[in-house]
């Protein structure tokens, strides 16, 4: 099969499974403002964080190593399984020594139990659903995203509707759907099949740490990128400031939306594909790029109007904290493209080193700006987090793949959503106008990039 077409198919796939559950983050929007107050939603989310801060110390990153060396042809499957679960597991039990230092934390103290299940069952699901996607499963991949949805669903009414259970019901609804998922994988997969620790190759599982554990420090400064300005926020600010930035977030997930159910189907192609990787890496590049500055410039355009329709009037103002976060979302998604590219190469303390500058920008802006400027400040700090790590890894990783940028085009790009931006913030007289007319010139920028991919395609079919 064509490298293009059989991209295109695994993305058509990965869309039907990962659309629905990622719609899920809109769909329960209304339910989530309504039920749970600006500082309960506040919490909430600093919970779910620290689980996620959790899971890459936990799982020892041996997810990612899971994706990189299952798509690997000469590495058993079993031995990668294995080596998975077994990280997971040990991660945990050090985790569990841990228990009274986390218990510590006031604002977490109350539900250290319960942050303890979502980061095990977490790594859990984390961990089935990527050695699914690296066996080629991809239709049981995407069936699983289906029951996922259907099951976060089904417990969040109940817990948050029919038992009132507010910020408990909220993050006991994330781990019940974690674990039917891990069974659903697990039975249909039948993947205990792969659980061999007798016989296992050690040099198998060397090479997936050595790979895996400069990442855990990675995703921990991506953690500290993502996330550390909504703690500044909660305590500069107030737990109402941080639940309205919070919410503010989930309008750029629809970037991150368009960009995660690609970027599932790549990682396989920029892997398993060699031949004419240079031409082939540009190509999509241009055409990805492309579609995310569209994306990202209608989000802007229409981010009152989302806002209004998917939140409470409690939580309106939070649309003015959407553009610069729409910034920050489509270079990093953009980032994580240039990503892909370290670990098609197995160069984690490369990604290491870019991800660090970002981070340590982003917390010394988030002290500069969010004093001055409020909630603001920090989405700014984030964009140019994200933007400083972009131009790191553009520059970076040519010396693995010759990929042709076109600066001028995504200079371009970057100047309009920046005046899209401060055009809607400041609602400047005649705002609709000129966010219609910028939102117009980005289309036209981009839309001759996105047909001569698609008329390419079109013909290898």
């Amino acid at each position: 099969m064509d490298k293009y077409k059989r991209l295109i198919s695994n993305t058509v796939i990965f869309a039907i499974g990962t659309f629905s559950s990622k719609v899920l983050v809109f769909l329960l929007m209304p339910l989530y403002t309504r039920v749970l107050t600006d500082a309960e939603y506040g919490v909430t989310d600093l919970i779910v964080q620290t689980g996620n801060l959790l899971l890459p110390l936990v799982s020892l990153g041996i997810i990612n190593a899971v994706i990189r060396f299952g798509l690997d042809r000469q590495v058993r499957k079993s031995d990668v399984f294995t080596t998975g679960l077994s990280a997971i597991l040990v991660g945990f039990c050090v985790m569990l020594l841990l228990y009274p230092l986390l218990s510590l934390l006031d604002f977490l103290s109350d539900y250290t139990v319960l942050i303890y299940a979502f980061v095990l069952m977490s790594s859990l699901r984390s961990l089935c659903s990527q050695f699914v996607r690296a066996r080629g499963q991809v239709r049981l991949y995407a069936v699983d995203g289906i029951v996922s949805t259907l099951t976060t669903i089904l417990f969040n009414v109940l817990f948050l509707v029919a038992l009132d259970w507010g910020i408990f019901g909220y993050v006991l609804a994330i781990v019940c759907s974690d674990t039917l998922s891990v069974l659903f994988l697990g039975l249909n997969a039948q993947l205990w099949r792969f659980i061999r620790f007798k016989g296992l190759r050690r040099t198998v599982s060397k090479a997936m740490l050595k790979y895996a554990i400069p990442l855990i420090p990675n995703n921990v400064l991506w953690w500290i990128t993502n996330v550390s300005d909504r703690y500044m926020v909660a305590y500069l600010l107030g737990n109402d400031a941080n639940g309205l930035y919070a919410v503010a977030y989930k309008v750029p997930s629809i970037v991150v939306l368009v960009s995660g159910i690609f970027m599932d189907a790549w990682q396989m192609s920029a892997i398993t594909e060699t031949q004419g990787r240079g031409s082939f890496f540009t190509r999509v590049f241009r055409s990805y790029t492309s579609l995310l500055f569209i994306t990202g410039s209608g989000i802007i355009l229409f981010s009152k109007v989302i806002t209004k329709l998917l939140v409470s009037e409690a939580f309106y103002p939070s649309w003015q904290y959407i553009p610069f976060l729409v910034m920050a979302t489509v270079f990093t998604c953009i980032v994580n493209f240039l990503g892909s590219i370290y670990m098609v190469e197995k160069k984690s303390m490369l990604s290491l080193a870019t991800t660090a500058v970002g981070a340590v920008t982003n917390v010394i802006l988030n002290f500069l700006l969010i004093p001055r400027f409020g909630v603001n400040g920090a989405a700014f700090a984030t964009f140019i987090s994200y933007f400083v790590v972009f131009l790191l890894r553009a520059v970076d990783t040519r010396r693995f793949v010759r990929m042709r940028y076109s600066e001028l085009r995504l200079a371009i790009n970057m100047i309009l959503l920046l005046l899209q931006s401060f055009v809607m913030i400041l609602e400047l007289p005649y705002w609709i106008a000129m966010e219609i007319f910028l939102t117009a010139l980005m289309i036209l920028l981009n839309a001759g990039e996105l047909l001569v991919s698609l008329r390419k395609i079109l013909a290898r079919r």
